[in-house]
C-alpha cells in the first residue's frame, strides 16, 4: 500500500470553497474527467448533506491499463461545523489497482479554509508488478494535485464574479455573502464578467465542445 497527505489553505471562507469543491467539474485542469453525474442526495435528521457522484475519468495510463475508470464519491457536508468530507474509490479493475481519496475541508479559526487531501493506493495485481503499479497510482495523484488545486481556484474564481448566491440548506448561508441572481445582475457585473474569468470558461467550453 502507497500513501500520500498534503495540505493547503484557501484564503476564501468555507462556505464559498465548499461550494467551488461540489461545482468544480467541468474546468479546464480537469480535461480527464469524461462525466460527473448525480446518483444520490439526501439530507440527514441531524442535518448532513449526503450526495453520492459517479465520476468517468481517462487519461494516459500504461497499456495494461483501462482508457476509462469509474468512480464513486460520496461527500458529507456540515455546516454548522463548518466541514466537508469526501472520499472517492474506483468501481472497476479494483485487483488491478483500488485508488481511495479522501478529502477534509474546514474552516479555520481565522476564517480562511484548509483541505487536506489524502491518497491511499492498493493492488493485488501480482506477478511481481504489486509495488510498481502503486508507485504508477501514487505518483499520478502527486501529479493531479495542484492541477486539482488549480481547477478549484477557477470555480472560485467565477463565484467572487458572478456574486452566486449560496443556499443555507446545503452550505449553512454566510451572512457575509452578498445574494445575487441571474435576474437582477447590474450592468457592472455583466461587463465584468465579459472581461473576466467567466468568458475564459465560457470560451474553454465553447473549444471544448467543437
Amino acid at each position: 500500500m502507497k500513501y500520500h497527505s498534503q495540505s493547503f489553505f484557501y484564503d476564501d471562507p468555507w462556505a464559498i470553497v465548499s461550494l467551488a469543491y461540489f461545482l468544480r467539474y467541468p474546468n479546464p485542469y480537469a480535461s480527464h474527467i469524461i462525466s460527473c453525474d448525480v446518483i444520490s442526495r439526501s439530507v440527514s435528521p441531524s442535518g448532513n448533506l449526503h450526495t453520492t457522484r459517479l465520476i468517468l475519468k481517462r487519461g494516459s495510463l500504461p497499456r495494461w491499463a483501462p482508457k476509462g475508470i469509474i468512480s464513486r464519491a460520496e461527500s458529507w457536508s456540515t455546516h454548522w461545523e463548518k466541514t466537508l468530507r469526501c472520499t472517492t474509490k474506483n468501481l472497476e479493475f479494483t485487483k488491478v489497482m483500488k485508488m481511495e481519496e479522501s478529502v477534509f475541508i474546514r474552516q479555520t479559526e481565522e476564517g480562511k479554509t484548509i483541505q487536506t487531501t489524502e491518497a491511499r493506493v492498493f493492488s493485488g495485481f501480482g506477478w511481481g508488478l504489486t509495488k510498481r503499479i502503486e508507485s504508477h497510482g501514487l505518483n499520478r495523484f502527486k501529479a493531479h494535485v495542484q492541477r486539482s488545486r488549480e481547477g478549484v481556484s477557477v470555480i472560485l474564481n467565477l463565484i467572487r464574479e458572478s456574486r452566486l448566491q449560496l443556499h443555507p440548506m446545503t452550505l449553512g448561508g454566510d451572512p457575509n455573502v452578498t445574494v445575487r441572481s441571474n435576474e437582477d445582475s447590474d450592468d457592472k457585473t455583466a461587463r465584468k464578467a465579459q472581461n473576466g474569468t467567466w468568458a475564459r470558461m465560457k470560451g474553454w467550453f465553447s473549444n471544448s465542445k467543437g
